[in-house]
């Protein structure tokens, strides 16, 4: 946790003299809910939250933490696993306010700020029967998910987020505002395209959009043994290419629609999208049907916007997160999964499987920083509790677990990240990916202003 306390030279007064929108300081009303991040764990207190209300506004804070040397923290939806949406004594720019969405339908593009979150963004375009891919959950802030990569319902028909990203505004240390693409600034829309929060503060993207009118879509549970997991793995990884799947091996929860006797058993939650939709969508989805009796079925033709409008339940206080890619699930692979969720002590964990591939693996690996393209199966692990001083033994739980699902292939989605320390974000960015993030942050961000994040230290002269 940090412990960094506020600068001397941090003064609230002028703070909000100089800002369009408001400064929630501490003792202001509605601080205590200002400060509050998706894992309410993360239990931090800035020295000041601004709810930025512009570029002009964000371009001030970031001088201000600049000349200061005020810890810094940027907030879009809050989901930082490692919680980088806050901090103590520092000042969080909180982007919620600004949620302008502009779709050019004909040109199939959209300009969004970034304090919308996924849901909206897809609400919103979805009415007009197009859609970018984002991720699995509503909540999300497009902002992070898309600096990380953007990995969802639509990856292996149209790829990642980023490579939906056609532009972005971004407020870079020395505070100026920048439009990037790749023909103005073509290093920073590079780096910005899977390098995280490192090299500014974006406050616009530009999102190509696609004609999504309607999918065969929701959620399939089966009941899990080694044999159902290792062929829905398999079948996702033959399924066409509009078929995205994200398959969560788990005890089943007390949920409503869950009969009675199936609960807290291992079961599998598939979270399926054909974005072909129709009959070709039936058929690429009835080879899951026939893996077993279905526990629950709501997998039907649906708008695409509604996948977001599941539900996602309360946000967890706390959480135990580990990723990693491998390249095969087998029967051996998923008997262990099996046998770790039976040792699992948190009141939900479990253990997700993404299968990638398609669009994904088609961009080169060098073309974004996002570099691991060619591997086929993201992992997490998970593990959901009540509170932070819970969290070695879930630590211990979540580290063999990926330990044995490890096949010694080192890579991980800096996305879905914690706080693992540096070994684990040069994964996310291998080799030559790291020493290019490395230049281009000290061109960009030489006094590592944004250092709150999967930070990429610039690289000494």
């Amino acid at each position: 946790m940090s412990t960094t306390q506020p600068s001397p030279d941090l003064s609230i007064p002028q703070l909000r003299s100089g800002l369009s929108g408001p400064v929630i300081a501490p003792g202001d009303p509605g601080y205590d809910d200002a400060r509050t991040v998706f894992l309410r764990g993360f239990d931090r207190r800035p020295a000041a939250i601004v709810q930025v209300a512009d570029d002009a506004d964000v371009w001030r804070v970031v001088s201000i933490a600049r000349d200061t040397g005020v810890e810094l923290a940027v907030r879009s939806g809050g989901h930082s696993t490692a919680g980088h949406g806050t901090c103590d004594g520092g000042i969080v720019v909180d982007l919620s306010r600004m949620r302008a969405l502009d779709i050019d339908a004909d040109g199939r593009t959209a300009w969004a700020e970034t304090g919308l979150t996924a849901g909206e963004y897809t609400a919103a375009t979805g009415a007009r029967g197009l859609a970018t891919g984002f991720g699995d959950t509503a909540s999300v802030g497009i902002g992070g998910i898309t600096l990380g990569g953007g990995v969802g319902y639509l990856a292996r028909k149209y790829g990642l987020t980023i490579d939906d990203l056609v532009a972005a505004d971004v407020v870079t240390a020395d505070g100026r505002v920048r439009r990037v693409d790749a023909d103005n600034d073509p290093d920073l829309f590079w780096a910005l395209r899977g390098g995280g929060g490192n090299f500014g503060i974006a406050t616009r993207f530009q999102f190509r959009l696609h004609q999504l009118a309607e999918i065969v879509g929701g959620m399939l549970m089966l009941p899990a043994t080694a044999d159902v997991i290792a062929a829905a793995v398999a079948q996702a990884e033959a399924a066409p290419e509009e078929l995205s799947s994200i398959l969560s091996v788990m005890l089943a929860p007390p949920m409503p629609f869950v009969p009675e006797e199936h609960r807290g058993r291992p079961v599998v939650l598939a979270l399926l999208a054909h974005a072909g939709g129709g009959d070709d969508g039936e058929r690429a989805i009835a080879p899951f049907r026939a893996l077993a009796t279905p526990i629950v079925d709501m997998v039907r033709p649906m708008r695409y916007p509604e996948l977001y409008e599941m539900g996602e339940g309360p946000s967890p206080v706390a959480a135990t997160f580990r990723n990693i890619f491998v390249d095969s699930v087998d029967r051996d692979a998923a008997d262990a999964i099996l046998g770790h969720l039976e040792q699992a002590s948190a009141p939900m964990a479990a253990v997700q499987l993404r299968v990638l591939g398609g669009a994904i693996a088609r961009v080169p690996a060098d073309a974004t920083a996002y570099a691991h393209r060619e591997r086929r199966i993201m992992v997490n692990v998970a593990a959901m509790y009540g509170g932070l001083d819970e969290a070695p033994v879930h630590e211990v739980w979540a580290d063999g677990v990926a330990a044995e699902l490890d096949r010694g292939q080192p890579g991980a989605y800096v996305g879905f990240l914690g706080d693992e320390g540096e070994g684990r974000v040069r994964e996310a960015y291998p080799g030559a990916t790291w020493d290019r993030l490395a230049a281009i942050k000290r061109r960009y961000d030489p006094g590592n202003v944004f250092r709150l994040n999967q930070n990429v230290a610039p690289v000494a002269e």
